[in-house]
């Protein structure tokens, strides 16, 4: 039973919609397999018949109902107790759709994509709001980020939103430990402010004044500003936005794409002030860090 997904898609509804080519029309008694690696645990969608003898036909099947949990799961199609895993022809990647598809508040994202081999495979992970990075540099003595808010669900508008980059310092064997906390404001009009965004850590904070219009957001900070506040010079800041209307802080990360390890992949040129290097890096879990003194 040959079988070609041209077309696959989640939908913002959660709904997998795939155009298939196919070698015989499907019959009743077919099913749609989701295979969990690592597990093997299975869910079975039992699929309508295509009726004649096209060569083309439509799926679409809401995932939510299933109870998939996160991983990535395996396509295949099944009947009379054969199974042929589905090829895809479509890469499974759409920015655009992506951005979109953010904009909602979800607990668990849904995305489908061909494999390495070219197989169809659908990739569930956990969804959380966050700042989603699209681009960091430096100019001018300062460090500038720019993304977009995801799983907030916010609206996508021209709406201006009161917004703050927070810094936490995580000294992860840099630094003195017993450091008080310290608060710095950007040198527009901030005011300075105390806490730490997201936990009860005693460590250092500085904050800075960030834009935010719609989903859209944008933060510049004075590099500065951050060495001075740094412990002898070395250890890594973990950025925070906080903006009116999201009851949590939203970590910095670059979890959209289809770039993963990005701390192995994606590496950012230093920049150095009074002879001390800072470089934006990212962790294990796709969030950014600035490093000072790496």
């Amino acid at each position: 039973m040959g079988v070609v997904v041209i077309d696959a898609e989640v939908t913002l509804a959660d709904v997998l919609s795939l155009r298939l080519s196919i070698a015989e029309s499907l019959a009743d008694g077919t099913h749609l397999v989701l295979r969990q690696r690592g597990t093997g645990e299975e869910r079975q969608v039992p699929l309508g018949a295509s009726g004649g003898r096209t060569r083309d036909a439509s799926v679409a099947v809401s995932l939510a109902p299933l109870d998939l949990g996160p991983g990535r799961w395996d396509t295949y199609l099944e009947r009379g107790g054969v199974r042929t895993r589905i090829q895809s022809a479509d890469p499974g990647f759409s920015l655009d759709h992506l951005d979109a598809y953010a904009l909602g508040r979800r607990t668990l994202a849904y995305r489908a994509y061909r494999t390495r081999n070219g197989f169809l495979a659908l990739k569930i992970d956990p969804a959380e709001p966050v700042a989603d990075v699209r681009a960091v540099w430096f100019r001018e003595g300062r460090f500038e980020v720019t993304g977009l808010l995801a799983y907030t669900g916010l609206d996508d508008d021209d709406q201006h939103r009161h917004a703050t980059l927070a810094l936490r310092h995580s000294h992860s064997g840099h630094g003195d430990p017993d450091v008080d906390a310290a608060v710095l404001g950007d040198s527009g009009d901030n005011e300075p402010g105390h806490g730490d965004p997201g936990n009860d850590d005693p460590a250092a904070t500085v904050r800075f004044a960030a834009t935010v219009q719609g989903v859209r957001f944008h933060a510049a900070l004075s590099l500065c500003d951050v060495l001075a506040a740094t412990p002898d010079s070395q250890g890594s800041w973990e950025p925070y936005l906080e903006v009116d209307g999201v009851d949590r802080a939203l970590p910095l990360g670059a979890r959209l794409d289809d770039v993963e390890g990005k701390r192995r992949r994606v590496h950012y040129p230093h920049a150095l002030v009074d002879g001390v290097q800072i470089r934006p890096s990212f962790t294990p879990a796709d969030e950014l860090l600035l490093e000072v003194g790496a």
